[in-house]
């Protein structure tokens, strides 16, 4: 096996395949920056083009977009706070309120240097582990990958601080909306009022550029001050290579992060706003000042993008192995191996090694190419858009919702829609409700309760069933830590208090 990495390794240094990946790369920093593109749809688009092409420039390509993309959904995130992917929500958390302090521009070269890491951890796996990690998503039934659900939302609620009842209220809000649309299961209508376009669901693009996008931008409205003169110069211009050294004190974040997104890209339909946001909050909960994350702390930058970006190549390593998509990204990747007539599956490695393991290489180039083309480039340009009047960049950003929203579907629904969501988020905001359970409400509730009704159905309607392996058990024991450790906590603190005051 290892023979067959090194053999397909001068294939790969070809110019032709060095150049898609690099093309790649670009272009998934552009699609990542722009809220309303994903990477999904730019490598659908891309896919019937590669018909001609040799296989290996086509998936370097395919490559270089998937690692731009998840770097470049943090751009937005940081500087507008509208996440370009659902997977940059966690980087807003923090990285906006960087770019309000006028460390934008650090925000950003911490983010794709840990977006870089990640990508690499990523890639070594994928090339080193991937049949036996394989076997690691054979544990993972519809029980299992629920409890997994459950952790995810239990752990942005409880451990986001601040009002746990407003946390609960935003999650219970975020489920509520994951239900809208088709039954999976029965294919029964849910409170879709009669609207087809509400049949496939609410697109969570929508739902993201509604609570995320418009109230900033109504703010940025509101402000009659001149930004320009305010931040003129406050930009952070220093030589990403300069900065890397003093980033290397994340490094536990970045190792922990990164062990956290390859675990959760293995498992089928779990994705990088999983591993994001778990990410985030085991970052936050091994900080010694956790009270300062969410004001412009960079670790909470480095955790959510380190995370998102070591799902990228882990998410294939079932699609590869198994050919089982994991995310919807690594199925269209699996449509473009399946038009060059590669069959996805165990028999991949074996009948053609040379276009398998040149594939790995492309991804480790590209995560690499993101310091260069990420670091050198697109953040000392797009940082720039900090030196705006606030009431032009407010006004900019509202076109560009409007245009983004409308071009996903072509159809006014989808503003209309995304301006009711806007109207919420503003409200929430006044009201200091947390957005960050909403969205992961949104991707966990459904995902949640298709799996638990799977579960439900294969053992007969009977509950044991959701305790019945080893693995739920672990999974239902890590779920009761994180919720009953804040609480033991804060009874501590109290107690403390009381026996001070006495």
């Amino acid at each position: 096996m290892y023979g067959n990495l090194i053999d397909a390794l001068p294939a790969v240094l070809s110019l032709g395949n060095l150049a898609a990946v690099v093309i790649g790369v670009i272009a998934g920093i552009c699609v990542g920056a722009l809220p309303g593109l994903s990477a999904t749809m730019a490598i659908s688009v891309l896919i019937p083009f590669t018909f001609g092409m040799d296989p290996l420039v086509a998936l370097g390509m395919m490559a270089g977009i998937y690692n731009g993309a998840m770097y470049g959904g943090s751009i937005p995130a940081v500087l507008l706070r509208i996440p370009g992917t659902p997977a940059a929500v966690a980087t807003s958390f923090d990285g906006y309120p960087m770019a309000q302090q006028g460390r934008g521009g650090y925000a950003l070269q911490v983010a794709v240097v840990s977006s870089a890491i990640g990508g690499i951890v990523s890639a070594l796996v994928l090339m080193l582990l991937a049949p036996p990690l394989a076997k690691v998503t054979l544990l993972f039934g519809p029980t299992e990958i629920f409890w997994v659900a459950v952790f995810g939302m239990s752990a942005i609620v409880f451990l986001l601080g601040g009002d746990v009842l407003k946390g609960l209220i935003s999650a219970a809000f975020g489920v509520f909306v994951s239900l809208v649309g088709a039954d999976t299961i029965t294919g029964a209508e849910r409170y879709t009022f009669g609207h087809l376009e509400l049949l496939d669901g609410i697109n969570i693009v929508v739902l993201l550029v509604g609570l995320y996008a418009l109230p900033p931008a109504i703010g940025l409205l509101e402000e009659v001050r001149d930004f320009d003169t305010q931040n003129t110069g406050r930009l952070n211009t220093i030589s990403i290579w300069k900065a890397i050294p003093g980033m290397l004190k994340y490094w536990k974040t970045w190792v922990r992060s990164s062990v956290i997104g390859v675990f959760v890209g293995i498992l089928p339909g779990a994705g990088g706003s999983m591993a994001a946001f778990l990410s985030y909050n085991e970052a936050r909960r091994a900080s010694k000042n956790p009270e300062e994350w969410g004001k412009g702390e960079p670790e909470g930058v480095a955790a959510s993008e380190t995370s998102n970006n070591a799902d990228t190549a882990a998410a294939l390593i079932p699609a590869l192995t198994l050919g089982i998509p994991g995310t919807a990204v690594a199925a269209v990747m699996l449509g473009g191996l399946l038009i060059h007539g590669l069959q996805p599956g165990p028999m991949l490695f074996r009948d053609n090694p040379g276009i398998v393991f040149g594939f790995m290489w492309q991804f480790l180039f590209a995560a690499v190419l993101l310091i260069f083309l990420g670091g050198a480039l697109a953040t000392n340009s797009f940082a720039q858009v900090l030196r705006l009047p606030r009431p032009l960049l407010g006004a900019i950003i509202i076109a560009l919702v409007f245009i983004g929203v409308y071009s996903i579907n072509g159809r006014m629904f989808d503003v209309y829609l995304m301006l009711g969501f806007g109207l919420i988020g503003y409200f929430m905001d006044k009201l200091k409700f947390p957005l960050p359970p909403v969205v992961l409400g949104l991707i966990l509730g459904g995902f949640a309760e298709q799996n638990l009704r799977l579960a439900l159905r294969i053992g007969g309607g009977d509950w044991s069933i959701l305790a019945a392996s080893p693995t739920a058990k672990i999974l239902i024991a890590m779920i009761l830590l994180v919720v009953l450790a804040p609480l033991f906590s804060r009874w501590l603190r109290a107690r403390k208090t009381h026996r001070a005051n006495a």
